[in-house]
């Protein structure tokens, strides 16, 4: 499947995220994932209790940043950092947004690397935080309630 469109929902709406992991694309702009709801029920690798953000399938919508990417090969950039295919598979789904539906890959977590009562870090949480210009206020609105994991 040749997806030239890339839906970020957890760390990766941060831009600045994405210039540090050398992802190249052309534009972004808000999206919403139907039949799928945002959870933090990803296992951070040898973090006990620490979340990262996943989506599951329920008749909810999540919101993010979906980036046209420079071409179809650039999403394997992205491979190494979100553990594809051991942590987090890669499919290609659609996204709805303000010209209509299209195909973009998502990260899904694994079922061996989900559990319960996880919670995301902080500094982690920002950097959804920092996709408020592509959100929602109200979605927004829900991302600053997140309980977050206290050491």
């Amino acid at each position: 499947m040749q997806c030239e469109y890339y839906f970020a929902y957890g760390s990766n709406m941060n831009p600045s995220r994405m210039a540090v992991r050398g992802m190249q694309y052309r534009d972004s702009m808000a999206a919403r994932l139907e039949g799928w709801a945002l959870a933090f029920n990803k296992r951070a690798h040898g973090l006990e209790g620490i979340a990262y953000a996943n989506i599951v399938p329920t008749d909810g919508v999540v919101e993010g940043v979906l980036y046209r990417l420079r071409d179809h090969q650039e999403i394997e950039r992205m491979d190494p950092y979100e553990g594809h295919p051991v942590r987090y598979r890669r499919e290609c789904l659609p996204v709805q947004t303000c010209a209509g539906e299209v195909p973009t890959w998502v990260y899904i977590a694994n079922a061996d690397w989900q559990a319960e009562n996880l919670k995301p870090e902080r500094w982690y949480l920002n950097h959804l935080l920092s996709g408020r210009p592509w959100l929602s206020d109200s979605y927004y609105r829900r991302l600053l309630q997140v309980p977050v994991f206290e050491a």
